[in-house]
């Protein structure tokens, strides 16, 4: 996973009045090109996104040690925080400037155990964005053997204005 501009404080994130001002699209790109800072969640839980295009963006991500459970394999809450991420971004490459979205729910199903250290890609892809809901839907699968390790679906409420 190549390194790409994380923000280390508040101020390095685009302020509200920023993430209004471009379309969907166009923050998504700049996140992925590294001319604007991403969240810190990236690196905090190892992944980060490494594609977008309209209705569709591309996470990947390297689950370390830090994210295993009591069992030695990857906590559930990985494979949810990087579908939601991946998921939740498509909808918003969906977006026109002046329009944002949040969360309604979320919903994952584990396939199989992820192995610490294997690099898997996220692709979210928006299924529905209307005026006021968004629908998309994810896969979660190694980068190397297309091994599919979770799926996902997700409701996004439509913020404006």
């Amino acid at each position: 996973m190549s390194q790409r501009k994380i923000a280390r404080s508040l101020d390095e994130l685009p302020s509200p009045e920023e993430l209004m001002s471009v379309p969907g699209l166009e923050m998504m790109r700049s996140i992925v090109s590294g001319e604007r800072a991403g969240p810190p969640i990236g690196e905090t839980l190892g992944f980060a996104p490494v594609e977008a295009e309209e209705g569709r963006v591309v996470f990947e991500g390297i689950p370390q040690f830090e994210v295993a459970n009591p069992l030695r394999t990857v906590h559930g809450g990985w494979y949810g925080a990087i579908l939601d991420s991946c998921m939740a971004c498509a909808v918003h490459t969906t977006l026109p400037a002046g329009a944002g979205y949040t969360t309604l729910e979320y919903k994952i199903n584990i396939t199989r155990a992820i192995p610490l250290g294997v690099v898997v890609h996220a692709v979210g892809i928006a299924q529905h964005s209307g005026r006021s809901t968004a629908v998309a839907t994810g896969e979660l699968r190694g980068k190397e053997d297309g091994k599919l390790y979770a799926t996902g679906s997700t409701t996004c409420m439509i913020l404006r204005g």
